[in-house]
């Protein structure tokens, strides 16, 4: 088996450079938008007097990142829009280059986006994943000799963005694709300001020998020159980590053009480090490019390291075995749909490294370039794929923006060094999007697409996950298998991985797990697996995901409760570590997510598959996964969000504790029942698992656990309550928390005798009237007006403003009940 290299970078960056500042200049504030069309462009920029029509419709202000769908995504009520939308601002512009270049730079924006200084239009880009520029120079400065650059806008230039994604069945990803076709400058707006000659791409060639002794460089430029300069010059310096330079060179171009690409010449070291998750050092790449006078110098992050797919399994990085512990992520977060703030991106991946993930897959289109910038430096290896998911095959055009956003999310993150596959496709065995579905021309364009891929970078492999039709095409597959929630039970994953093994090379798990409803428990979760019959796949098919007809399964019979899940989750990682030559895998999502077609789900409009919250705060199953996969010493009691467990009285209970430590001890209202030694092949919780009779009432719960004189500790309160309880009959709706501004209320559904009802599932409405201001669509389930309950009780916030308010909730066939805050 050929061992491939990887070659790793980081982000680009601009520095100073003999006097004069590259400047890039994020544009967060000072933004108009307008959720709707317009009759033309000169209603964006015509003068207006306040009070008269022209002064419609309404703009209203906002900064960037800003998505269209920060609340409709998740509203319960109603489609979430697609259709058209416009940005606007103004800037003052003084390119300090003579005869410089002025850009604007999108990071990325949804779906179609058209670009306008004052009233002439500039550039237009079709995809909302990849990032762009627009070359304003010709505009600016044909629009600073108008008289409505000093007169109406007083010394600055008018820009306006057209943003639209409405429904377009010719183009990528598919509106049946299970997430959200955002709209909106989602990602971050630059001003740029370059010479006249400047470098627009550096594919820095790192590679290393076998020996992993030697590193390599054999850069690469090319240029951005649409004044058609003939020469170039600079240096390549290679720094490391503390600033020493252990490389360096120079180069001279007697003729250089827009496009093309130009070697510049070969570096190397020795002794170099090597990057790993483990310790994902990084080296600084420099190149400047000189023409009169002016001096451009690009700068990035390089790494160095080897990987392989052994056929048959497994994985190695660096000539040593990895297992890939993987998950996946969305672009998406509570409040703010796909307009992510770096501080958010950066949260998000600490958390997953802190869980000890060091694989990704970013489904299912071109992320951030923040986020592949966190990847390499936490060290984190990412499968990164092109939006072509579900559908079937479009026409020329179609293709068209497959190739070129394929094409663009290789040569943009090219130099990442945690990148090692490109993802092709996602189940492009779904069709329903063309009236033709046609499998013999999907392989001929996936084959296209992976050639296309291999030539662009040969120095990495290609992926598709759930085609089967295609699975020979790439170089590495992922099957479908989801035994114990879409087919099966969660006892047939391990064999159901053994066969796909045999029937691929290369072959890697990616998605697996369940939906769980955060707050919602169960005494008895796995008693929807009698019901559930066996050897019939494991694979999802079409209507699976369905929550009505077909056979029994998890998905649609189940509970989604957290317990359900954890169990899964708890089986599937033992199994895993005893599977020979296994890659590796990626459950199933890091964080919940927004998705049009789950309205009927307890979270309407959400893809409660996380093992956070859509809002961050962590399911009990994140500390299954850390058990597991961290390193750190760390001990989770299970039900931490479970306030009140049931049963009968002196009915024994067991209790989960779910740790990396080599043995733990459990006390319950501070009696001891003993010490337990971990053993991951132990389920479940890996052998620390007692039974416990509690008291009726309040019960204190706390473990020590130990590893070598290393001792970490965790303690909860749980209720137990013993009263039997019958239909729900009735709601009570009371203030739990008040701070800050922000009260929280409960409702608590009882039967007619009082008693909660703790398996309760009923769907509940809140609304609120007065001066306060609701906090939903947020898609939690703190955070929905419309949600299921779980364990008989939801929960809400809202902000007081200071003033009195009335929240109400209703439930199909009980009393609405109100209270006055």
């Amino acid at each position: 088996m050929k061992r491939s290299i990887l070659y790793l970078f980081l982000f680009l960056s601009f520095v100073c450079q003999q006097g004069i500042a590259q400047q890039k200049i994020r544009l967060t504030s000072k933004w108009d938008f307008l959720k709707q069309d317009i009759g033309g462009i000169w209603e964006a920029v015509r003068p207006v007097t306040p009070g008269n029509p022209e002064s419609l419709p309404i703009w209203t202000s906002v900064t960037l990142p800003h998505c269209f769908n920060s609340r409709d995504a998740v509203d319960p009520d109603v489609n979430y829009y697609q259709g058209p939308g416009w940005y606007r601002t103004t800037l003052n512009i003084e390119n300090p280059y003579a005869n410089g270049r002025t850009l604007l730079h999108f990071e990325g924006a949804g779906q179609k986006t058209d670009v306008y200084i004052y009233t002439t239009k500039v550039a237009s880009h079709l995809g909302g994943y990849d990032e762009w520029t627009a070359d304003i120079t010709q505009a600016v400065e044909d629009f600073k000799k108008t008289p409505a650059f000093k007169k109406q806008f007083k010394g600055k230039v008018p820009v306006e963005i057209r943003c639209d994604n409405s429904r377009d069945l010719e183009t990528i990803p598919s509106q049946l694709s299970d997430f959200n076709v955002y709209g909106g400058l989602y990602r971050y707006v630059n001003l740029v300001y370059q010479p006249a000659l400047s470098i627009d791409k550096l594919y820095a060639n790192a590679s290393v020998d076998e020996n992993l002794k030697t590193a390599f460089l054999d850069p690469k430029l090319s240029f951005y020159n649409p004044t058609q300069l003939k020469s170039a010059a600079g240096e390549v310096k290679v720094k490391d980590a503390t600033g020493k330079v252990v490389a360096k060179g120079v180069y001279k171009l007697d003729d250089v053009a827009t496009g093309d690409t130009y070697s510049i010449g070969k570096l190397k070291f020795s002794k170099p480090h090597v990057w790993s998750p483990a310790n994902p050092y990084l080296y600084t790449i420099e190149v400047t490019c000189t023409n009169n006078g002016q001096t451009f110098t690009q700068t990035e992050k390089v790494g160095f390291r080897s990987f392989l797919f052994a056929d048959k399994g497994p994985f190695y990085l660096n000539g040593k075995r990895l297992f890939l512990q993987g998950t996946h992520r969305h672009e998406d977060h509570a409040g703010v749909a796909a307009a992510m703030t770096d501080t958010m991106m950066h949260t998000e991946m600490q958390m997953m490294k802190d869980m000890g993930v060091n694989f990704i897959r970013l489904g299912h289109y071109q992320q951030s370039r923040i986020i592949l910038n966190l990847c390499d430096s936490l060290g984190i290896i990412v499968w990164e794929e092109e939006p072509w998911c579900r559908g079937g095959l479009g026409g020329d055009g179609y293709k068209t923006q497959a190739r070129n956003m394929l094409t663009n999310m290789i040569q943009q993150h090219y130099n990442h060094p945690s990148i090692i596959l490109w993802g092709l496709g996602n189940e492009n065995d779904w069709e329903g999007d063309f009236p033709e579905f046609d499998k013999a021309k999907i392989r001929a364009f996936m084959t296209e697409q992976n050639n296309l891929a291999h030539k662009l970078d040969p120095s990495r492999k290609t992926t598709i996950r759930r085609c089967d039709f295609c699975k020979d095409i790439v170089d590495v597959y992922s099957p479908s298998i989801w035994p114990g929630w879409y087919r099966g039970v969660y006892t047939e994953y391990k064999k159901s991985v053994e066969d796909e093994q045999q029937k691929v090379p290369h072959m890697f798990h990616a998605e697996w797990g369940g939906d769980s409803h955060a707050g919602r428990h169960a005494e008895n979760p796995d008693k929807v697996l009698q019901n559930i019959k066996t050897g019939i796949g494991v694979d999802e098919r079409l209507g699976d995901a369905s929550l009505v007809g077909g056979n029994a399964r998890a998905s649609k019979d189940g509970d989604w409760s957290e317990s359900y899940i954890i169990t899964l989750f708890d089986w599937y990682l033992k199994e895993q570590e005893t599977i020979a030559n296994f890659t590796g895998s990626a459950f199933w999502v890091f964080k919940d997510f927004s998705t049009p077609i789950r309205p009927d789900n307890p979270v309407p409009y959400m893809n409660q598959k996380g093992v956070v919250a859509r809002d961050f705060t962590k399911k009990e199953s994140y500390y299954v996964f850390q058990s597991y996969w961290s390193k750190n010493l760390m001990a989770h009691i299970y039900g931490h969000t479970w306030p009140i467990r049931w049963g009968d009285e002196g009915e024994q209970k067991m209790v989960k504790v779910f740790s990396n430590a080599d043995e733990a001890e459990l006390f319950v209202n501070g009696k001891s029942y003993g010490v337990k030694k971990r053993d991951s092949q132990d389920f479940p919780a890996a052998g620390l698992r007692w039974m416990v009779v509690f008291n009726k009432g309040k019960n204190d719960i706390k473990v020590i656990a130990r590893k070598g004189k290393a001792t970490v500790t965790d303690q909860i309160t749980q209720e137990y309550q013993t009263e039997k309880w019958g239909k729900p009959a009735k709601m009570e709706l009371t203030k739990v928390a008040d701070a800050n501004g922000t009260a929280t209320v409960q409702v608590v559904l009882r039967d007619s005798k009082g008693i909660q009802c703790l398996d309760a599932i009923n769907w509940v409405n809140f609304s609120l009237s007065g001066d306060g201001i609701l906090l939903d669509d947020l898609g939690t389930p703190n955070g929905s007006r419309k949600v299921q309950a779980y364990n008989g009780r939801a929960l809400i916030s809202l902000k007081t403003n200071k003033g009195s308010s009335t929240v109400a909730v209703q439930s199909p066939g009980m009393e609405t009940v109100f209270l006055k805050l």
